[in-house]
């Protein structure tokens, strides 16, 4: 057997100590499949002294965290530490200047700085890998880089982030609000003490860019990610979505889009949806990722599975390694760094769709005249509205509508002509119905 791949790992939480965990328990196995050994030899955190679930005495220990990447017996750094910029980026770019090779969770740092580190790793011949840095444990981007090589793919979706679906899915159980199932999500762990990445939409915006470049070839684009978050969704707008037939979940969607000068347009968002019964995404329910990639040979490819937790992402970590080991590790984005296409962003505006609209409006007569004279004006054909029971004296009452297909902008026409009226006592809530 040759000799052994000699690994560094920087960070030593619960995904670092299931990294150690998994390379122990599995060790014979991993060198069988990996044709060698796959050892780890030097270790660092921020903090020695803290109690850890694996025994680390057998492994070096680094204070500086910029050492394991100048240590001639580590082949490849495992950048565990999180965050786009600061300690993890200065180890990923010398890790990979010297040659070392490079595995990586960290998604953020991927989003912000992956066309850059790509550029370093081709520089310098070393692999650069990030299968953990995208829904967990679910082999989505050698799915996509390797299992779909072949295909071109029109359209990359799905549900990217566990704890925005978990507080979704559990809103459709329960029928309890928002904030109920954040505060319950928060009690088991799904969610940290600051969720806004997770609800504001950016953890999926991260995702989707990386997957993105994958799928299409194209420079990683994360500044052109249009992101809405759930925080807005009420326990009214899934009770109305059930009687439609749909459930609500957070989408991310990209897709290449043509343009009126027979150029491609990327369009790269996240969004609250509609998405029907039917469609795979609707039975994705917990913490849960899931990835529907759409190629044009073939046809629609579904991953699904745990989209974080110490175990799946350690696996998807060391899966890395093991390529690496074999010496099989490709480009980082399918495709060589320099011959990644400058994709301009898609106009959103230009979006054919239906769309699910909630108004929350004062109970007084002529509000509903006034909505519908805006959709006319715009041009959005309703092809339904519903206003459920009457509101006590002085409170709001909610008007659903659902939209025939028609232009993004003309939906957006339609709210401008209405931002200023007394009618509407809040911003409309606009979720994208999406299509079989």
């Amino acid at each position: 057997m040759s000799h052994p791949l000699r690994v560094a790992i920087a960070g030593l939480g619960t995904v670092g100590t299931g990294v150690v965990r998994l390379i122990e328990t599995n060790r014979d196995m991993i060198a069988a499949r990996a044709g060698r050994p796959v050892e780890i030899v030097a270790v660092t955190a921020r903090d020695r002294s803290r109690q850890r679930p694996v025994d680390l005495d057998r492994y070096a220990w680094a204070d500086d965290t910029l050492a394991l990447a100048a240590r001639p017996d580590v082949d490849v750094v495992v950048e565990l530490i999180g965050g786009a910029d600061g300690a993890a980026l200065d180890l990923a770019r010398a890790a990979l200047t010297q040659g070392k090779g490079l595995v990586t969770a960290n998604k953020a740092m991927v989003a912000h700085h992956g066309l850059d580190l790509a550029e370093t790793a081709a520089a310098s011949g070393a692999p650069f890998a990030f299968e953990a840095a995208v829904a967990g444990g679910i082999p989505v981007v050698k799915g996509l880089r390797e299992g779909t090589a072949a295909n071109a793919l029109t359209r990359i979706y799905g549900i990217l982030n566990g704890t925005s679906n978990f507080v979704l899915s559990e809103m459709e159980r329960t029928g309890a609000e928002f904030g109920a199932m954040l505060a319950e999500a928060q009690a088991k762990g799904f969610a940290e003490a600051d969720p806004s990445f997770d609800i504001d939409g950016v953890d999926a915006a991260h995702k989707l860019a990386i997957l993105a470049a994958i799928g299409f070839g194209t420079r990683i684009d994360f500044a052109a990610v249009r992101t809405e978050g759930i925080a807005r969704v009420r326990a009214s707008d899934i009770a109305q979505a059930d009687t439609l037939g749909y459930v609500v979940r957070l989408v991310g969607v990209a897709a290449l889009e043509p343009a009126a000068d027979s150029t491609s347009r990327l369009l790269q968002r996240v969004r609250p949806c509609l998405v029907p019964f039917r469609h795979p995404l609707a039975a994705v329910t917990g913490a849960t990722n899931a990835v529907v990639a759409e190629g044009d040979f073939s046809g629609r490819l579904l991953f699904q599975g745990a989209g974080a937790g110490d175990r799946p992402t350690a696996s998807a970590v060391v899966a890395d390694l093991i390529e690496i080991a074999r010496g099989q590790c490709g480009a980082p984005f399918s495709v060589p760094v320099s011959a990644l296409a400058a994709c301009p962003p898609a106009d959103p505006g230009d979006r054919i769709g239906r769309d699910y609209i909630r108004f929350t409006v004062a109970d007084r007569p002529g509000v509903l005249a006034e909505i519908t004279a805006a959709m006319r004006d715009a041009d959005v054909s309703i092809e339904s509205l519903i206003q459920r029971g009457r509101a006590a004296e002085g409170e709001a009452v909610q008007v659903a509508m659902v939209t025939h297909e028609g232009p993004e902008r003309c939906v957006a026409m339609a709210l401008e002509l209405l931002r200023d009226t007394p009618s509407l006592t809040e911003a409309p809530l606009v979720m994208p119905i999406l299509s079989d």
